[in-house]
């Protein structure tokens, strides 16, 4: 079967200046791709369009508004979006009963508003066309869960059904939906939840590899990509024998 090109495409790239949204925007325009990156900040973010020669479009996914104004500036770039890659993300470190309300919402509004209202507000020109593409960015927490992690393990959780729910609604129409949830990756990830990565495995992969997976998401219109790979086992533990899979992840924890 002939991939999809992408070049030309007009891809959007949410938390463009981070780790797997940096590697992303590269990825992408490696392919040709017509890349719009969008992020808060916006020091990093300039630097990034004048070196990869794309456009840059600050754009703060916290505020209330934020998602609904980021996508009518992006629409008029271009006058359409054929890709849409909802990279941000926040995370959310702690017990439930001590976390802080105002982190919360934050967190949902981030992982899980932002990228809801971004397709709400993209799709319609993408079904006019016939053609088009949402790559959300989940986390394999989000299919397995884990301890001090449950708010932004849940995010995560939603996102996932949310994109099924999508991609079956939208089958048909030329207008694909993918899921790449990746593991550990080596970002600045850790640092913006407050508590650092002090596990000695499984070890970090390079956002690279998840920029990849994201590009054959696209190119294949794959439902659902773990990276790396071999996280399907324990996804698929936890679905057909959650009692064995926690004994082994209290075991390995």
């Amino acid at each position: 079967m002939t991939r999809p090109s992408l070049t030309g495409r007009v891809c959007l790239v949410t938390g463009a200046t981070g780790g797997i949204g940096r590697a992303t925007v590269d990825a992408l325009v490696g392919r040709g791709a017509l890349v719009v990156a969008t992020g808060r900040d916006e020091d990093t973010l300039a630097a990034l369009g004048r070196s990869a020669g794309i456009d840059a479009l600050p754009g703060d996914l916290e505020a209330a508004a934020g998602a609904s104004r980021l996508a009518e500036q992006a629409l008029a770039v271009h006058g359409r979006i054929d890709v849409l890659v909802n990279g941000a993300g926040a995370g959310l470190y702690g017990r439930v009963a001590a976390l802080d309300a105002d982190e919360l919402e934050r967190v949902v509004r981030v992982n899980f508003t932002a990228p809801i209202v971004l397709a709400r507000a993209l799709l319609p020109q993408m079904l006019e066309r016939g053609a088009g593409h949402i790559v959300n960015v989940g986390s394999v927490v989000g299919h397995v869960g884990h301890r001090n992690e449950a708010a932004y393990a849940a995010t995560k959780a939603a996102l996932a059904i949310f994109s099924e729910s999508l991609r079956s609604e939208l089958q048909g129409t030329g207008v694909g939906v993918s899921l790449v949830s990746p593991g550990v990756v080596e970002t600045r990830f850790f640092e913006g939840r407050g508590a650092g990565y002090d596990r000695r495995w499984p070890k970090p992969i390079a956002p690279e590899m998840v920029a990849a997976a994201i590009v054959a998401a696209l190119e294949r219109d794959q439902a659902e990509v773990l990276v790396p790979g071999w996280l399907a086992l324990p996804v698929r533990l936890r679905g057909v024998a959650p009692g064995l899979y926690r004994a082994l992840a209290r075991r390995f924890d």
